[in-house]
């Protein structure tokens, strides 16, 4: 915030950040080193033991950050744990290699009074879960920003509005599971938990300025009540490019080969698309080739590794010939939810009509109060209602029915009446 905003007359709640900079500002401050050093990873019993007790003996929030090595390693597991509290006097960055332990259950115990400071905590909280580190309390940075109006929302561009402080960001693709950890890249790893508790006393600021700290206070709740989600019945009809592949046998294809595929990604503990892209896929079960000659004339198929399991891709593909017809997969997308919106019209044009009515709705709402549409109510729950509007068609229905599809208090306040005048 600036210095003379307090002596400035409060300003409306649906206005955006204060935090734009002046044309004559000054350029921002590179962050090139942490504050107190770039610290070992933490990779002992004991070494764990004195990093849990600094960290409980520190005050304040606590910044947590974990990486991963998507793209490169199977699942999400978390490959190093950044956590931040207090000063270097009595706590400062730790970092941990979370591989030579069971848990993380000792830091767990030593933070678990105190809130979490998170940068887009959904992405990190999955694995932060099966280290067994679970915060009670929690702020999202990334989330605060969007509350707040902020069109960049990325740490960097965050820090770099909000702080006037700009972050290295050249390893964020990095392949984590990597030993040794180079320093280049520790470094890298604290500076993301160096500045987030100042960010995160920034937002509240601004937060609370524009009226929007109860509804923060719901969202980040929401988050630290919410439970992993469920695994999908049939995750390979989210292959990429799938909708290309239009019959019951071509779908039994994708099906065999994705099938196939995880199973060697799984076991070599690789990402899956590294073993065989999702296009691959695809152009196998387009093309059927019946031999090897035929599998290895489509481009995808002629690097050396692929070629070395063309014999897994044709077992797949000759096992997906071999199914009878009602063991084929259906061509409907399935799930309990309303079908794709640009169907409505044909099947229930009442329902298209409302939809119509209720986007238009909550994108003049979300523009009022200065927030993405996308966080005023989710899309889908709109979908949901307007398909299938509560019967009685009232105000408590409406109410009860963005409850069921999880809104938070603060959305339906803001939300019900006009998607009652929707839905009629």
């Amino acid at each position: 915030m600036g210095a003379d905003d307090t002596e400035q007359p409060a300003l409306p709640p649906t206005t955006g950040p204060v935090h734009e900079p002046p044309v004559d500002a000054p350029a921002p401050v590179p962050l090139l080193v942490p504050r107190d050093g770039t610290p070992e990873p933490v990779d002992t019993a004991e070494a764990l033991a004195e990093a849990a007790a600094r960290l409980a003996a520190a005050g304040g929030p606590v910044a947590v950050d974990a990486e991963r090595a998507s793209g490169y390693r199977y699942g999400q597991r978390a490959y190093l744990v950044q956590l931040r509290r207090g000063g270097s006097e009595a706590g400062g960055t730790v970092l941990i290699d979370p591989l030579p332990f069971d848990d993380l259950a000792v830091v767990d115990a030593a933070i678990v009074d105190t809130e979490w400071v998170l940068h887009a905590a959904s992405q990190d909280l999955p694995c932060l879960a099966e280290l067994g580190l679970r915060p009670r309390k929690l702020f999202d940075t990334e989330l605060a920003g969007r509350l707040a109006g902020f069109e960049r929302v990325g740490l960097g561009a965050m820090t770099e509005r909000v702080l006037g402080r700009t972050l290295e960001k050249g390893h964020s693709a990095a392949d984590w599971s990597t030993r040794p950890l180079p320093v280049e890249w520790l470094t890298y790893a604290a500076l993301d938990v160096e500045l987030l508790v100042e960010l995160r006393d920034a937002l509240a600021e601004e937060l609370e300025r524009q009226g929007k700290q109860g509804w923060a206070e719901e969202e980040f709740a929401a988050l630290v009540a919410s439970k992993p989600p469920a695994p999908r019945a049939e995750p390979w009809r989210r292959t990429s490019g799938i909708h290309r592949v239009r019959t019951a046998r071509g779908l039994a294809r994708v099906r065999a080969l994705w099938e196939a595929r995880d199973e060697i990604a799984r076991r070599r503990d690789l990402a899956p698309g590294r073993v065989l892209p999702d296009s691959a896929i695809v152009a196998a079960a387009q093309a059927d080739p019946p031999d090897e000659r035929a599998l290895l004339s489509l481009p995808v198929y002629s690097g050396r590794a692929t070629r070395r399991l063309a014999g897994t891709w044709l077992d797949a593909l000759s096992t997906s010939r071999a199914l009878k017809q009602d063991e084929l997969p259906t061509t409907a997308t399935g799930g309990d939810g309303p079908p794709p919106a640009h169907r409505w019209a044909d099947r229930d044009p009442a329902a298209a009509a409302r939809l119509v009515k209720a986007k238009a709705m909550v994108t003049a709402l979300a523009a009022e109060h200065n927030l993405p549409a996308e966080n005023l109510i989710s899309p889908d729950t709109v979908r949901r209602v307007c398909w299938a509007p509560p019967d009685p068609l009232d105000l408590d229905g409406i109410e009860q029915a963005l409850r069921t599809h999880g809104a938070r208090e603060w959305q339906i306040g803001l939300v019900g009446p006009g998607l009652l005048e929707a839905a009629r």
